[in-house]
Order: structure tokens, then sequence, then C-alpha cells
């Protein structure tokens, strides 16, 4: 995965570090950090855009995120796209979680995924639930996932890349 910050600047080092280094950078600056991280996506045509973000929230004092954006023609089901979303959110949050218990930081998976059964996003719900408790993470759904419904929607309906 390719990342960059919200300006547009690639970030060239291991995404491990970067996040080592921002934590640390806000810690020492005494900041208490949350991470939230999200995925969301959008079909246009036949390509499929996945955005997927690392929210840092600085406690009483805004926050930034970073950016990983990644195209496809794979063609989905809902369920099967907004379960992908998931697993995108996981993956990067299972390669950064030692960080985060290294240093003390709260994490939560934020999924696109609607808990009102009119809307059809709700069809990966009990799925993409037991998938990220299994997998040990915290998680919110819409509407209090703004790292994925907010963050990653604004990036995947083009903001930068």
């Amino acid at each position: 995965m390719k990342w960059r910050t919200y300006k547009g600047v690639l970030i060239r080092q291991p995404i491990y570090n970067c996040v080592e280094q921002n934590i640390i950078k806000e810690t020492l600056a005494g900041f208490r950090l949350k991470v939230c991280i999200g995925t969301d996506s959008q079909v246009f045509g036949n390509e499929t855009v996945f955005a997927t973000v690392i929210v840092f929230l600085r406690e009483k004092n805004g926050g930034y995120m970073l950016i990983s954006k990644e195209r496809n023609r794979q063609q989905y089901s809902i369920k099967e796209r907004m379960l992908a979303e998931v697993a995108r959110s996981i993956e990067i949050a299972y390669e950064l979680c030692d960080l985060f218990s290294k240093y003390h930081i709260d994490l939560e998976i934020h999924a696109d995924i609607n808990n009102n059964s009119h809307f059809k996003s709700n069809e990966a719900l009990r799925e993409a639930t037991g998938y990220i408790l299994g997998m040990g993470f915290a998680f919110k759904t819409k509407p209090d996932a703004f790292a994925s419904s907010c963050c990653a929607d604004k990036m995947v309906n083009g903001a930068i890349f």
C-alpha cells in the first residue's frame, strides 16, 4: 500500500515507521492520542476505488490522517465490498497494533456499515462484527464510524491522488 498525507505528500518509509514517528512526536508534544482506522469504497464504472485512512485524534486538539487509495477491476456484491473494506482496515490495524499497545494508544476500527436494516450495507453487519471482534479490535459502525464514512469517503470521492 502506498500512503500519503492529507496534502498529498507521499510517505516514502514503511507505514509502521511513519506511524511510530507520529506517535512519538505527538506524545512528546503532550498530546494523548486515539487512532481510528477506516475504509470506504465507491464503484466508478468497472472500477472499484478503496480509500483507507489512519486518523490520529489529539485529545481536545484536532487530528490528522494518513491515506492509502487503490483501484481494482474486481466486481463485488454490496456485501463483498463492505467486507473488503473491513478487511483492508483490519489488515493495517493488525500491522500496527503492537505499536498502539507499546505506546498505550486506543484503537478503533470504523466500518462503513449501517446498523439500520433498511440500508443495503447492513447485509454485511453480522459478518463484519464477528470478523472485527474476532481479531480483538474495538469498532464502530455508522453513524459513529467517522473515519470510514466521512474521512475515507472524502478521499474515495475525489480529494487527492
